[in-house]
């Protein structure tokens, strides 16, 4: 008897159970928007504060440039600059030098947090970039100020570790959203830019919120973003007339220059590794370095008898600048255009000075996308608008962002053309990137030279490594020789 009472409340158990989890079932959606509605109002004030600030900064970095436009002789004052930012970010600023990669620190692992005033310090000291002429962007100050202010909002808040990881990719999303006038590409590059190979899709819904607000701010301001047009692409000539189309032929044209972009990526990555590590090398006293560098940017701004490889690159400082827009142009740029903005904004970003890679790196993607136009035979607007993506997508490791960002900048027409740039010119761009805290989950090819590696920093070192190698390896056999 007992025996039979012990089956039956075994099946009661059981019934009980069977019953939670069909009601747990057919009523999951009620956590679900319950969890949707807590975001959308946390997110509303962060993301109208990241906005307003992004406005601010923008205003501001147009009146830089206006007024370096205005009196040229700001230049000879950079030297001077790079000491002022040096002597901000070692009395306010020592815990945030790290800046996008101690964001990305803290999503992967939070722990130290982010200071507040990573926020006003970046903002300042890229302005005063700017309006002294040192190349560099926007992106990551746009970036450090929308993981800054998540991360302010989610220690009043008392987030939990979870919740703190949402919060600060979606600050990611509203700054890049915000700073580029692209929400979507936002959304994407604040889950895709976290690891190599992975997309982390449980912030997608709050970092879609949040570029779409923060977006909005700025427009609210009045701040309105630089359009570029692709322009007619008719005409383009059939490889072999009756068997290939056009569209085909293009296609056929994408790779090679997709393969230059990547690489064209691959390079100014490991450059700014490289040289800011040779800075430290070279000069042991810390506030000559950005001395050292402003004295280069000033010596090839005489080498090169231009001033259009200063700044952001956008806005023409004279009639017939080279800028992204011109690149959009046949014979808008020059042929060595891309390497020399290569130069000067890894010179200036690795000697200290502060600002984004990613402007740059559309001005050396359009003008290098130009410049293959004229050897590919192909039309130039589209190739400086495959350029301008691709090789951003190199950089960053973000493929389908810049994907997106292309049908959100120049309409979805050639959405097949942008997708073949930017996962060509990832795969080519190899294991580096412009965020050495970027982890690998997974690697692009499987094989013992990339499977080896967790992260972009252990990828940088190693890499560090095998050229000294060979330096050590050519100044002996330079000895030898002479021996």
């Amino acid at each position: 008897m007992k025996h039979r009472n012990n089956k039956i409340q075994i099946s009661l158990k059981e019934k009980s159970r069977r019953q939670h989890i069909i009601m747990a079932n057919r009523f999951a959606q009620f956590p679900i928007l319950k969890h949707l509605v807590r975001w959308l109002i946390l997110i509303i004030p962060v993301s109208v504060t990241i906005g307003s600030i992004v406005a601010l900064f923008l205003w501001l970095l147009h009146q830089a440039t206006g007024l370096r436009f205005q009196y040229p002789w700001l230049l000879f004052l950079l030297p001077l600059a790079g000491i002022a930012i040096h002597l901000i970010y070692k009395t306010i600023g020592r815990s945030s030098e790290k800046g996008n990669n101690l964001i990305i620190d803290e999503i992967h692992e939070p722990g130290g947090g982010i200071p507040g005033w990573m926020a006003p310090v970046i903002l300042v000291c890229t302005v005063i970039t700017h309006l002294f002429g040192g190349s560099a962007g926007r992106e990551g100050t746009a970036v450090q100020i929308g993981g800054s202010i998540a991360q302010i909002f989610g220690k009043l808040l008392r987030l939990n570790a979870d919740d703190t990881k949402i919060i600060l990719t979606s600050g990611v999303a509203a700054g890049f959203g915000a700073v580029f006038g692209t929400p979507l590409a936002g959304t994407i590059f604040a889950a895709e830019v976290l690891s190599v190979g992975r997309i982390q899709y449980t912030s997608l819904l709050p970092c879609l919120f949040a570029a779409i607000i923060g977006d909005a701010t700025v427009t609210a301001w009045g701040i309105h973003h630089t359009t570029y047009h692709i322009g007619v692409t008719a005409g383009v000539q059939e490889l072999i007339p009756g068997y290939i189309s056009p569209a085909f032929s293009l296609l056929i044209k994408v790779v090679p220059a997709a393969i230059a972009f990547g690489l064209a990526a691959c390079l100014f990555s490991v450059m700014v590794h490289t040289l800011r590590n040779l800075f430290l090398k070279l000069i042991r006293t810390s506030w000559l370095i950005p001395v050292a560098g402003g004295l280069i940017i000033i010596l090839l701004t005489f080498i090169t008898g231009s001033t259009d490889y200063l700044g952001l690159g956008v806005d023409p400082q004279y009639a017939g600048s080279v800028t992204i827009s011109s690149s959009f142009k046949a014979g808008g740029a020059d042929t060595w255009s891309w390497l020399w903005k290569t130069v000067y904004t890894t010179i200036t970003l690795s000697s200290g000075f502060k600002g984004g890679e990613v402007t740059p790196l559309f001005y050396i993607g359009a003008t290098l996308g130009n410049t293959l136009s004229g050897i590919l035979d192909a039309p130039a607007g589209l190739f400086a608008a495959l350029g301008f993506i691709a090789v951003f997508a190199g950089a960053t490791n973000t493929p389908l962002a810049c994907t997106i960002m292309g049908v959100e900048l120049f309409g979805s027409e050639y959405m097949h053309l942008f997708a073949a740039a930017c996962f060509i010119a990832y795969f080519f761009s190899g294991h580096s990137g412009i965020y050495s805290s970027q982890k690998i989950a997974v690697p692009k090819i499987f094989g013992e030279w990339f499977s080896l590696e967790s992260s972009l920093s252990e990828s940088n070192k190693r890499r560090n490594n095998f050229l000294q190698r060979r330096l050590t390896f050519y100044r002996f056999l330079f000895r030898k020789k002479r021996k």
